[in-house]
């Protein structure tokens, strides 16, 4: 009798237990939260002013180049582990064509690792302020890239790079996040007569 009484409950729990495959659990993905952005105004010893993200831990680097009258201004965000690096020149009557062009070069650098490069146009007649924003995808050493200029006298270049290796998953929630501050500091430049 026992016997029956087990073999009953073992074939019970198999009907019961049968059904649905098992499914494995998904691999679990970091969520990266970052605060919202606000803005402030950044007019320091620059030829233009521009508004930054308070997220930002500091600007710095800015240098002066005597030979291509270029300075360097770096914004840091450590906590993404990354930096918007700005170098902005004079335009003169001869060198617009040069600054465009090594400007695209640059972008274009990154089509060996990059698995698109979207370039997109931004106008502000009103603010004198002409160029491109350029959005890499893939595992490229700069997820995005802009220029802007009044094509008169000011010109204005900028690239994100993050401290880590270009893996494309890992960083694209701080790629967003900062792509969305470098079209803002687009958006915000005014530039100093």
């Amino acid at each position: 009798m026992t016997i029956r009484k087990l073999l009953l409950t073992t074939i019970a729990a198999a009907l019961i237990s049968c059904g649905k495959d098992p499914l494995p659990k998904p691999k679990a993905m970091l969520r990266l939260d970052y605060q919202k952005p606000e803005y402030t105004t950044v007019d320091i010893r620059l030829p233009f002013t521009f508004e930054k993200n308070t997220v930002a831990d500091k600007i710095s680097n800015i240098k002066l180049d005597g030979i291509n009258n270029a300075i360097g201004v770096n914004i840091n965000y450590s906590e993404m582990k990354g930096t918007i690096y700005l170098t902005y020149k004079e335009v003169n009557s001869n060198n617009l064509d040069t600054l465009l062009r090594d400007a695209q070069n640059l972008t274009q650098k990154h089509t060996i690792k990059a698995d698109e490069i979207e370039a997109i146009v931004y106008e502000n007649p009103k603010q004198d302020v002409f160029g491109m924003f350029y959005e890499v995808g893939g595992n490229a050493a700069s997820q995005s890239q802009f220029y802007v200029t009044d094509s008169t006298n000011h010109f204005l270049s900028g690239s994100l790079y993050f401290y880590a290796k270009p893996n494309y998953d890992s960083i694209y929630p701080a790629a967003v996040y900062l792509k969305n501050d470098i079209k803002h500091l687009m958006e915000s430049i005014e530039w100093k007569e």
